[in-house]
């Protein structure tokens, strides 16, 4: 089934689901500025627009184009800007996960 999620006074939407037992969800942005934090590693890639983005522990910031992936680890937190609406899909990789039944890598 699919999960609506809102952030940020509904500056950013996704819709989550999962693709071949893996979490995902797809999502738009308007322009701003945000923070984000994980509970998982995430694999996010932008699909249109552009997203720049401080990684954690980086010093710079680095820009993300249509195509472009970053990754980012567990239990982390990273910023980013989005100038204009941009889409974006991040995958949630499962890391040292020690459930029973779950897709896990």
């Amino acid at each position: 089934m699919f999960k609506v999620n809102e952030y940020f006074n509904g500056k950013v939407k996704s819709l989550a689901f999962t693709d071949n037992k893996q979490d995902a969800t797809i999502g738009v942005m308007a322009p701003g500025e945000y923070e984000f934090a994980t509970s998982c590693r995430e694999y996010m890639t932008v699909i249109s627009g552009e997203l720049t983005v401080l990684l954690p522990g980086a010093k710079e910031w680095q820009k993300f184009g249509p195509g472009h992936t970053f990754i980012v680890e567990p239990d982390q937190k990273f910023q980013l800007k989005a100038n204009a609406d941009t889409s974006y899909i991040c995958r949630y990789e499962k890391v040292g996960c020690s459930c029973q039944n779950c897709q896990c890598n």
